[in-house]
């Protein structure tokens, strides 16, 4: 199935959670925030949450700044 990444469409298997994506995604870097069609997942939550097709996830690492 197709759902949005941080902006890019990717092609998913159909039983993928936010747990699958942000290890995939972040290198296992495990300090990210995720949204899921906007609404934060924490991270509690991210081995529940089953993706749908259509679906955005924003998957964010802090960054330093100054």
């Amino acid at each position: 199935m197709q759902v949005t990444v941080n902006g890019t469409t990717a092609d998913v298997a159909d039983d993928t959670t936010v747990a699958d994506v942000v290890a995939e995604r972040s290198g296992g870097h495990d300090r990210v925030a995720v949204a899921l069609n906007g609404d934060v997942v924490p991270r509690s939550g991210w081995a529940q949450a089953r993706l749908s097709p259509g679906d955005a996830l924003e998957v964010l690492a802090p960054t330093a700044g100054g």
